[in-house]
C-alpha cells in the first residue's frame, strides 16, 4: 500500500489529510505543516493514520527488550530544574556506583532476566573520566559480551570531554573501541536553546547535542533521538526540535528510534516554584506518537511508546496511534521513580501480557532492533 492511499483509505478531502498526504508523500517537513499537526484536536483521525503505518511496515508485532537501567552515580553540576534524581557534590544523599557492584548488578541480571541490553545513564559527575567508563565498559564486555552497552547521553559524553579536556569524538572513540554500541537521546528535551536557558541552562546547547550525535553516529555509533515535552516549550518550538531531529537523521540515518515522553514535574524544581504543576496527559502524548509516525515515516524505522514515563495503559494505547516498541524492563531505574510518580519496573512477562492483550504479537528484541523471539 503507498503512503498515500493510508491516509485516502480512513478519509477524504479534509486539511488534515492533505497536510498528513503533502509530509508523506514530498519527504519535506514544514514547520507550518507540523504546528498544524502537532495543534489538531483530531487525535482519532491522526491516531488511524499513525496506525496504518505502523501495521504497514510491522504488521501485529510489537517489539521490547530485556534490559535494566544502571544509574551509576546521581552526582550532578547542572542542576536542571526538570530533575528529581540529581545530588550535588558533597551532598549526602549523593553516590557513585563502585565497577565491582555495576559488574555484579549486571551478571545478576543476565543470570536471572537473561537482560540483552544495560541502559547506562547518570548525572554530570565532575570526578569522573574517560578512563572510568572504559574500564567499567571492557569489564561488562568480558563479562557479559551479549549485552549490549546503550549509555551516556550527549550532554554526559560532553562533560566527561571536559574532564579530560579532551573532545567529545576522541571520548566516543575510545568509549566504542571500550564497547559503547549506542547512545540515549537523554539531554536533548527539547532542542531549542531559549527552552533549554530555562530549564536546564548549565546543559550543552541543542548545537553541541546534535553536534554530539552526528559525531557518534559518524563512526559508527547509533542512537536514539528523544524529546522531553510539557515543561515551558511552545508548539513551534516542538515542531523546531522535531524538523531538527529529522535533518539530522537525513544526513547520517544514525537514529534507530524516536521517544516522546511527558514531563513529570512531581518533585522537581520547575514545579515546587510554579512554573509547571501537572504533567501533559494522555490526549497530548497520543498526538505526539501519530505525528512522530507520520513525520518520520522513512526517516527513523522505530517508534517508543515508553511505558515508564506514561504508564502501561498510555503505552498500550500508543500501538494503535504509530508506536511499534513498547521501550524496556529498565529493573533498577532510579530517574523518574526519583519523582515518585510511578512504579518503574516491570518485567518481560508483564510486557509480553500487556502487547498481548491489546491483540498484538509480543517479539523481543536485541539493543539493534534486531528481533531475537516471539511470544
Amino acid at each position: 500500500m503507498q503512503n498515500s492511499q493510508i491516509s485516502h483509505d480512513i478519509f477524504k478531502g479534509s486539511e488534515l489529510e492533505n497536510t498528513v498526504d503533502k509530509i508523506l508523500n514530498n519527504n519535506n517537513i514544514e514547520i507550518n505543516d507540523l504546528i498544524y499537526l502537532l495543534k489538531t484536536p483530531e487525535i482519532q483521525r491522526l491516531g488511524l493514520i499513525g496506525n496504518s503505518l505502523r501495521e504497514h511496515l510491522y504488521g501485529k508485532q510489537v517489539s521490547f527488550i530485556n534490559n535494566i537501567i544502571l544509574n551509576y552515580t546521581n552526582v550532578c553540576v547542572t542542576y536542571c530544574k526538570f530533575c528529581a534524581f540529581y545530588r550535588p557534590p558533597g551532598h549526602e544523599e549523593s553516590y557513585t556506583v563502585s565497577k565491582e557492584e555495576i559488574i555484579e548488578r549486571i551478571v545478576f541480571a543476565k543470570n536471572n532476566y537473561d537482560i540483552k541490553q544495560v541502559l547506562f545513564q547518570g548525572g554530570h559527575n565532575p570526578k569522573l573520566n574517560t578512563e572510568y567508563f572504559e574500564d567499567i565498559f571492557n569489564t561488562i564486555r568480558s563479562k557479559c559480551p551479549d549485552v549490549a552497552i546503550h549509555g551516556l547521553s550527549a550532554s554526559e559524553i560532553d562533560m566527561i570531554a571536559r574532564v579530560d579536556r579532551s573532545s567529545p569524538r576522541e571520548v566516543l572513540e575510545r568509549l566504542h573501541i571500550a564497547g559503547l554500541e549506542s547512545l540515549p537521546g537523554a539531554g536533548a528535551e527539547i532542542l531549542v536553546d531559549e527552552v533549554k536557558e530555562i530549564i536546564s541552562p548549565l546543559k550543552i546547547s541543542s548545537q553541541t547535542w546534535l553536534e554530539i550525535m552526528e559525531t557518534a553516529h559518524k563512526i559508527g555509533i547509533k542512537s536514539s533521538a528523544t524529546m522531553m515535552y510539557g515543561t515551558v516549550e511552545t508548539i513551534e518550538q516542538r515542531a523546531r526540535h522535531i524538523i531538527k531531529i529529522a535533518e539530522l537523521q537525513k544526513k547520517t540515518r544514525g537514529f534507530m528510534a524516536f521517544i516522546p515522553w511527558s514531563f513529570e514535574p512531581n518533585k522537581t524544581e520547575i514545579q515546587e516554584i510554579g512554573t509547571v504543576q501537572y504533567a501533559m496527559g494522555g490526549f497530548e502524548l497520543l498526538k505526539m506518537i501519530s505525528v512522530s509516525r507520520v513525520v518520520f515515516n522513512g526517516l527513523i524505522d522505530h517508534l517508543q511508546s515508553s511505558w515508564l514515563t506514561n504508564g502501561i495503559g498510555m503505552a498500550q494505547l500508543a500501538i494503535f496511534h504509530g508506536s511499534d516498541d513498547f521501550g524496556g524492563t529498565l529493573i533498577g531505574e532510579e530517574v523518574v521513580s526519583a519523582t515518585g510518580a510511578r512504579s518503574t519496573e516491570l518485567l518481560a512477562k508483564n510486557i509480553i501480557n500487556a502487547i498481548k492483550s491489546m491483540g498484538f504479537i509480543p517479539v523481543e528484541r536485541n539493543n539493534n532492533y534486531d528481533l531475537l523471539k516471539t511470544y
